[in-house]
């Protein structure tokens, strides 16, 4: 077994056993390896162990990554996991399965144009008729950290009024099929430290999913790394990993 196959596994194993510490199923859990800054062998490896969801954050990173996977592995999932330009937005609908990172009213607006189009234009079965999508919301309040800003959750009672108006625009475009929400927490040496920001994006999730159930809500995108096991107890549905995985990027 080479080093990426025994990282992969190590991972899964952590995995399930922060799931069975939550009580939870581990199959609840989708590692999504982030392969950003890593050669195509490389890749090819971790899916070789087994990895089908793929994170990229460049759309000019990606692409040739994907068009040369395609035709011999049209099963791979791939996630766009980066900070996503309305200009954009047209190339990344025909590359990625899930985004990760709707964080404004606008672009959601774009790539609700952008899908509408293509729809007609392959004659989209009814599963693809719409695009999946994450809102990305800031909710440990860091500055650098981009997404929708509520910092606090739905304990933001300043915040949230002008947020939900947001969301009630965005569950009713029609081209979009809103899945759940993503968020980073901020970097601290004791992972521990994230856990208030993966409840807080996950008592958000429910209070959207109660407002309008119409929309999935299914997903929460949300631990990387080094805070990965964290949000796994806090409700994770998907977690982003990459260095425990392929090492530090160049």
């Amino acid at each position: 077994m080479n080093q990426i196959a025994t990282r992969v596994q190590i991972v899964q194993e952590r995995i399930v056993a922060a799931a069975q510490r939550a009580g939870r199923d581990p199959h609840q859990i989708t590692l999504v390896a982030v392969t950003k800054t890593h050669p195509l062998e490389v890749l090819q490896q971790a899916i070789a162990a087994g990895v089908v969801h793929l994170g990229e954050s460049r759309l000019q990173e990606a692409e040739p990554k994907i068009s040369a996977l395609h035709a011999q592995r049209p099963d791979l999932t791939w996630h766009m996991i980066g900070h996503l330009q309305r200009n954009k937005a047209k190339a990344a609908i025909g590359m990625f399965d899930l985004l990760h990172t709707v964080d404004s009213l606008r672009l959601a607006e774009t790539l609700n144009r952008h899908y509408e189009q293509r729809v007609a234009d392959i004659a989209a079965t009814p599963e693809h008729s719409r695009l999946n999508v994450l809102l990305q919301i800031n909710v440990s309040g860091e500055a650098t950290k981009e997404g929708f800003d509520l910092p606090g959750g739905v304990q933001n009672h300043a915040g949230l009024p002008y947020f939900l108006a947001n969301v009630e625009r965005i569950v009713a475009l029609p081209y979009l099929r809103v899945q759940g929400l993503m968020t980073i927490a901020p970097w601290q040496p004791d992972p521990e430290a994230a856990r208030p920001v993966f409840r807080a994006l996950r008592e958000l999730r429910d209070h959207l999913a109660a407002r309008w159930p119409q929309a999935e809500w299914s997903q929460l995108s949300m631990g990387m790394t080094d805070d990965f096991e964290v949000a796994i107890e806090e409700g994770a549905t998907l977690v982003r990993v990459g260095r425990a995985i392929f090492g530090e990027r160049a």
